[in-house]
Formats: structure tokens, C-alpha cells, sequence
């Protein structure tokens, strides 16, 4: 099994290659939901089939979200609407890795002012929590987590009641945004800042990229070869490199080519897909050479004064994709351990990034 307090991985300055697909290489896939398998309650194109070739290929799925909203039950009904067959067993959320946290923290049994949705309240009930709604009910613990559109301002004002009283904060997950249909919408992160605000405090947060949520999900999946899935650099990749396992960004959420360029060393991922079918590939190898250009496939990329250039011309279904990890190669390496600050606007444009 993993160890959750593995070191994080090294420093990368390069995307990774694998000569075998990844759902081969490795026994499970942690994946993300929100801009990875689903948008907007919609299926993500390729999402389904490719899950489906995994599975068969005998990698393990397990669906790990920081969205602590619904229930396992409910999250697994919903994906298997969408044709990825699941079960609630195969979901792990950051409601959960928060209610083990709280659990650890307080005594059995022990009431818990509860803020945000059926999920979060699910989740602590399950740790032998009792959920309340008023910092008037004596919690021994604050608990917020995504509540939804609908959840009322009054239930922020009960958590910062408390919270200014001394009582303990925990929070779910800081995502500030999640992808929907329409388009970007606040996330608990958001929903956070209310509390914090008020009250000049701080929470203790359990969901990616912390380790909480690392060590819940091995807890729970027993992955030996763990392999996370996300589209997000600030909670997926590196809620990965915090617990020093490998990972796959999906281009298909809300991380675009220049801000991964632009990753810092623990938000850059091992390997970089447009979609899901990257978990049936292999991943082609990147090399860098001793002044900082790099090669993949057919294009090379390198650092010209403040520029990031490439030169080439990469063919197949995934020319594009090999553009972009020759020019990650390149900024990485340049930046060392801080952000690539370079000029890669007409590399991308190139590229039809």
C-alpha cells in the first residue's frame, strides 16, 4: 500500500513517458469527477468508453472528488447514469476524509455544527458524529463543506458563531471554483472566505491537496500503484505530489497549456492528456538536452531571451500533445523550482492551444 506520509515526489522539469499504456502500469486510477469524467452533469466526451477499456484492461477505478455535497450513493447513481457503471464503494469524498479528521479530533458521539449539504452530513454520521445547525447546540467541531446554490447566508453566520467562540474549524475541501455547464461557479473555497472573514480564523482543511485526503483514498481503495487523475494543478496534481504518487492532467476542466507551462514543481504532472484516452496510451518519451531545448515526437522546444519557441512538426493524433510536453520541458527546466514567466503565445497558437 502507499504510504500517506510518503516524501513528496522530486523535483520535475519534464513530462514522464511510459512504453506500456497506464492502465497498465499501474492498479488504480484516482479520478477526479468535476472536468474529468463529468461537466455539468454531462458525460465528457471519450469519458465513458475510455473508462470502460480500463476496467477491462483490469485497472481498478475509484472516483475521488473534493465535492462533499452528495453522498457516495448518490455519486455513484449519477455516474452510472452517465454509462460509467459504479458503485458507491468506488467513490471517496473529501466529506468523508473530513468527517475521519473530525472524528480523530473530538469524542465519540460528539455534535457537529454542520454547514453545506446531505453528503457532509452523511459522512459525519457514518464516524459516529451527530450533525447539529446551531452554535448554539454546543458543537464540539465546525464542519463546512459545498452546500449548493440554495444553501441560506444564515447557515455562514451560525459557523462563524461558533468559530469566533474557540470552537474547531474544518472544511472539507478550499476549492474557490468548480467547472459547470454554464461556466466557472464559486466553490467552497469561496464559501470559506465568508467564515474566515468574519472571524479571522483559519480551518483545518481535509480535501485535496492536503493529506488528509490522500491517506482516506488509500484507506479506502488499498491502490498499491495509485495513478490520480485530475484537470486540476492546485488540488489533483498537487494533492498527488503531496503524497508522492504519479498523476495524469486531463486537459478537459479548468487548466489550459498556458498555465500548466507556467506550473510550479508540485503542480506539474507526470503525464498530460487531452482526455481520458490517455489512460489507454503510452506516454512518449521527452528528452532534454544539456542547454535546455527538448524533444518529443517531431517538435523541439527552447527558450529564446523571454521566449518559449518551437521548431518542428509533430504528426498523428497526438502531434499537438507532443508540442506542448517538449515546450512543458523547456519551461520547467528554465524555471527550476519557481513559474515559468516566458512568452509561449505563438508556440500555443502553433500548437491550436
Amino acid at each position: 500500500m502507499t504510504d500517506p506520509l510518503r516524501p513528496p515526489n522530486p523535483l520535475r522539469t519534464a513530462p514522464g513517458g511510459s512504453a506500456v499504456p497506464l492502465d497498465r502500469a499501474y492498479d488504480t486510477a484516482l479520478l477526479d469527477l468535476d472536468g474529468v469524467v463529468y461537466a455539468g452533469g454531462a458525460a465528457i466526451d471519450h469519458a465513458a468508453d475510455s473508462l470502460a477499456s480500463a476496467r477491462r484492461n483490469g485497472m481498478h477505478l475509484a472516483y475521488v472528488t473534493n465535492n462533499a455535497s452528495r453522498t457516495p450513493q448518490a455519486v455513484a447513481a449519477h455516474l452510472t447514469e452517465l454509462g460509467v457503471p459504479a458503485a458507491p464503494g468506488d467513490v471517496v469524498t473529501s466529506a468523508q476524509a473530513v468527517a475521519r479528521l473530525i472524528a480523530e479530533e473530538v469524542p465519540a458521539g460528539a455534535r457537529v455544527l454542520t454547514v453545506g449539504a446531505e453528503g457532509l452530513y452523511a459522512a459525519l454520521r457514518e464516524r459516529g458524529l451527530e450533525p447539529v445547525d446551531s452554535a448554539d447546540d454546543d458543537p464540539a467541531a465546525v464542519a463546512q463543506g459545498y452546500g449548493g446554490p440554495g444553501l441560506e447566508w444564515g447557515r455562514f453566520a451560525e459557523a462563524a458563531y461558533a468559530v469566533a467562540r474557540g470552537v474547531p474549524w474544518f472544511a472539507s475541501n478550499g476549492d474557490r471554483t468548480l467547472p459547470s455547464g454554464r461556466g466557472i461557479a464559486p466553490g467552497n473555497g469561496a464559501a470559506i472566505e465568508v467564515v474566515r472573514i468574519a472571524t479571522g480564523a483559519e480551518p483545518r482543511i481535509a480535501g485535496k491537496p492536503m493529506p488528509p485526503m490522500h491517506r482516506e483514498t488509500v484507506l479506502r481503495t488499498g491502490a498499491k500503484r495509485p495513478l490520480v487523475v485530475g484537470d486540476r494543478l492546485d488540488t489533483d496534481i498537487e494533492g498527488a505530489y503531496n503524497g508522492g504518487v504519479d498523476s495524469l492532467l486531463v486537459l478537459t476542466g479548468v487548466t489550459d497549456a498556458g498555465q500548466l507551462l507556467a506550473a510550479v514543481p508540485q503542480q506539474r504532472p507526470t503525464y498530460v492528456a487531452a482526455d481520458l484516452r490517455g489512460l489507454l496510451t503510452g506516454q512518449p518519451p521527452v528528452v532534454v538536452s544539456a542547454d535546455g531545448a527538448a524533444c518529443c515526437g517531431g517538435w523541439t522546444a527552447s527558450v529564446r531571451g523571454d521566449v518559449l519557441a518551437l521548431d518542428g512538426e509533430g504528426g498523428g493524433a497526438d502531434g499537438a500533445l507532443d508540442g506542448l510536453r517538449a515546450l512543458c520541458a523547456a519551461a520547467w527546466t528554465r524555471a527550476g523550482e519557481g513559474r515559468c514567466g516566458l512568452d509561449a503565445g505563438k508556440a500555443l497558437e502553433t500548437l491550436g492551444w
